[in-house]
């Protein structure tokens, strides 16, 4: 259901700003027949869309997370800006390709890409902002309001980031839910845990063992799953107690 979902938005997405720049007639394209503009526009923002299913996971994910977020949307734009200025030159170049001929188109398609991205951002964190629950004085009580009904009375034991999702980690089995790891983390900034690596945060009830394994300490779940403890947040770690 997750993945048809996210083929759904996609798609609409793709969709909608087809016709939105077709309609606009932007790059002179209002000069040619509507279907042909939206054909091409359509097709030109699959190729901004596909790139950045495969961009924005790494650079909105754990790895970057310390960086501002106007870095972000430019380190992103400048990538999705270069397959789709090639998809523009292919179209409507007719003279020999050039460096300085690219540079020009590249630096129109960017503008275009810092917008939409910005936009995106901008939603993505409305969409955050509303959906978060209301807050209790129990921080793990109002995270576990996001699992659907069956997950809300289990332990928590720890959160994984997988892309945009988390996998919470239960007393009652795993759950994925959207959301970014560093906005969990300030969620249950006041619960009984610690963020023990950057793509995970681990709860103190749900260590059932430490082991070591080449020296890395890894914290065992009640289910098995081994939890591992970097070396930037060691230190932090054992000052909780989390490890020897």
């Amino acid at each position: 259901m997750r993945i048809a979902n996210d083929i759904i938005r996609f798609c609409v997405i793709v969709i909608g700003l087809g016709l939105i720049f077709a309609w606009l007639g932007v790059y002179n394209t209002g000069r040619l027949p509507f279907y042909q503009s939206f054909i091409f526009w359509t097709s030109t923002m699959a190729v901004g869309a596909g790139t950045s299913v495969f961009i924005a996971p790494i650079v909105w994910g754990p790895r970057f997370e310390h960086i501002a977020a106007i870095f972000k949307i430019g380190v992103a734009a400048a990538i999705i800006s270069v397959p789709v200025t090639l998809t523009l030159m292919i179209f409507f170049s007719v003279d020999p390709w050039s460096p300085s001929k690219y540079l020009v188109q590249y630096t129109y398609v960017l503008v275009i890409s810092l917008i939409v991205t910005t936009a995106a951002f901008v939603k993505d964190t409305l969409e955050a902002k509303s959906d978060a629950p209301e807050q209790t004085g129990d921080p793990v009580s109002t995270f576990m309001e996001r699992l659907p009904m069956k997950f809300r009375t289990a332990d928590l034991h720890a959160i994984s980031s997988e892309d945009h999702y988390l996998r919470v980690h239960t007393s009652l089995g795993e759950e994925l839910i959207l959301m970014r790891l560093a906005d969990a983390v300030r969620e249950l900034a006041g619960a009984d845990g610690l963020q023990v690596h950057r793509s995970w945060w681990i709860a103190k009830a749900g260590i059932t063992d430490e082991k070591k394994v080449d020296g890395r300490s890894l914290l065992i779940l009640p289910s098995g799953t081994e939890v591992p403890v970097s070396r930037s947040y060691k230190a932090k770690a054992k000052e909780a107690g989390l490890i020897r």
